[in-house]
């Protein structure tokens, strides 16, 4: 099996990298603030793509992935391979490809669904853009950290329904969040509106995610307002979607929630502007 090499140590990256250090296959390790102590650190991005054959980049927006890309430009050439796992727009990720392959190296598109708590089940689910054969030459790689690994068709494509997805989730928590708001202001407790919505076509994965939180009012992140908020600006930048009604709405949310202080939290964090 090919080595790998994760760069990016955040709340997914940091849980990927140590599932492939268990299985033998890390080759280094980098994150922009230093973790000399994690398993196969490397001083720099340059040697985690100067020692691994797949280099997996897990960081926080576009220019953070160009960032990188620029550090590790000299490693990279003929059987080289790029896994670019952040969330991006479709035009970003067509520049990215364009500068890995001009290097002579290839790149697969590999957004993923699932916060930290599946990354750590190793349920975290990829949505594959690119080409059929480089997809199944790291399959291997990508079974160790994932349940499922979908096909989607271009490294556009794969953005793009990332970004949706994304939209998705964000839509369903401020509706649950002003559901629940709504009715603890009646006087109903949480423990019988839990009870009566799992019966509800409305339940759903973002429910059952969330209510420990909603609950406990413990918000420390599985996925952060800040990071959804800039997936929601991305999804408003993607074309044709300059008009969406749900996803203007919760962008301006989320946006509110980083402004109160909450840019850290777990983006259901946003049951906090109801009260």
């Amino acid at each position: 099996m090919k080595t790998i090499g994760v760069i990016g140590l955040g709340i997914i990256g940091s849980v990927w990298a140590r599932h492939y250090n268990d299985a033998g296959v890390l080759a280094g390790a980098w994150n922009r603030t230093a973790h000399p102590d994690f398993p196969k650190w490397k001083p720099s991005a340059l040697d985690v793509a100067k020692e691994a054959a797949v280099v997996q980049i897990v960081v926080a927006d576009p220019p953070a992935v160009k960032g990188v890309l620029e550090q590790i430009l000299p490693a990279l050439g003929a059987g080289k391979i790029v896994i670019q796992s952040s969330t991006i727009d479709p035009a970003s990720s067509d520049e990215f490809k364009k500068l890995v392959e001009a290097r002579g190296a290839r790149y697969l598109e590999a957004p993923f669904t699932g916060s930290k708590p599946a990354a750590e089940q190793k349920k975290s689910v990829y949505y594959l853009g690119g080409d059929d054969a480089l997809i199944a030459e790291v399959e291997p790689l990508l079974a160790l950290v994932s349940e499922f690994r979908y096909t989607i068709g271009t490294n556009a494509q794969a953005t793009t329904l990332k970004l949706a997805m994304n939209l998705n989730i964000a839509g369903q928590m401020q509706a649950l969040a002003e559901t629940l708001t709504m009715v603890r202001k009646a006087g109903v407790l949480d423990d019988l509106f839990f009870k009566v919505i799992r019966q509800n076509v409305s339940y759903s994965g973002v429910t059952a995610l969330k209510e420990p939180k909603l609950r406990s009012g413990d918000f420390a992140p599985q996925f952060s307002v800040k990071h959804m908020l800039k997936d929601m600006r991305l999804a408003s930048r993607t074309e044709g979607c300059d008009d969406f009604p749900i996803l203007d709405t919760v962008r301006e949310c989320l946006y509110h929630a980083d402004q109160a202080g909450y840019s850290d939290e777990d983006f259901s964090a946003l049951v906090k502007l109801l009260k």
